[in-house]
């Protein structure tokens, strides 16, 4: 009992009781932390071939070690995810300095030119991986399952997202010339990456926030509106009570004052 006690008066006994404590807590968090659903390393090939594309096509803006310029931002830890939405929406390589990077129907670069350049840049630091189809496929409303899902989808958009962009994902103006832009039409893997990595002016809406299975259901959500058919008539752009007074105003209250006029000509 002397010799025990004695050991654990030792200097070094302090020291090793805490690198011990590291090692456990350590280990036990690799096991338990949640892992991104295709976070495994990229191969080397395509890290290689995304390297010399990225050296070629991004390092006057972002640096020969992505690391950043005066012209562009870092790109460590923004993950395959950001690449391939930026990339895949045309927004980069950017065409011109503003305020915003607009997206562009002509894409530069094939999408495993692409895919090569995400690998590159996922494999200098940890960031979000380009999710798979099991959260990106839209589920389809008839079945009461799949209806309550899309109606949480919408709940939670309008909550997050419909100040910015509208109820119905039309889209809408922000400041110093800045946009929301449109939902229509776009594929459902980018707005899944969009909430992930947050470009631009919006932000972020990590697993935390919103969980995959809830950024599945507001996918679905802008997906059965934008195919619903519309039974009210003109939709006006989905911009709400502003354009559909504007439009009454306009055409309706034209039309009124240009009836009394040719029954007052008429009259007389």
């Amino acid at each position: 009992m002397k010799a025990l006690a004695a050991r654990r008066r030792h200097p070094a006994a302090i020291a090793l009781l805490i690198l011990v404590g590291l090692l456990i807590t350590g280990g036990a968090y690799s096991f338990a932390a949640p892992k991104a659903a295709n976070a495994s390393a990229p191969a080397a090939d395509a890290v290689t071939q995304g390297k010399t594309l990225f050296l070629a096509n991004c390092a006057s803006c972002h640096g020969t070690g992505a690391q950043g310029t005066d012209e562009g931002p870092s790109l460590y830890g923004v993950g395959a995810a950001s690449v391939d939405f930026q990339m895949s929406t045309g927004r980069m390589p950017l065409t011109s300095p503003n305020v915003q990077a607009p997206s562009q129907e002509k894409i530069k670069f094939s999408n495993d030119e692409i895919a090569a350049i995400a690998a590159y840049v996922a494999s200098l630091a940890p960031g979000p991986a380009i999710p798979d189809q099991t959260y990106t496929t839209v589920l389809q409303p008839g079945t009461q399952e799949n209806n309550e899902a899309i109606a949480r989808g919408g709940e939670i958009f309008r909550v997050n997202c419909a100040m910015c962009h509208n109820f119905a994902g039309a889209g809408g103006a922000l400041t110093r010339g800045k946009y929301a832009p449109p939902l229509q039409g776009v594929p459902p893997v980018q707005i899944y990456e969009a909430m992930e990595t947050g470009p631009q002016s919006m932000p972020v809406f990590s697993d935390t926030n919103i969980t995959p299975a809830s950024k599945q259901q507001v996918i679905s959500y802008l997906k059965a509106i934008e195919n619903e058919p519309e039974r009210g008539g003109l939709t006006l752009g989905n911009l709400g009570p502003v354009s559909e007074g504007l439009f009454a105003w306009t055409f309706g209250i034209g039309i009124l004052i240009g009836c009394a006029i040719w029954l007052g000509k008429k009259a007389a």
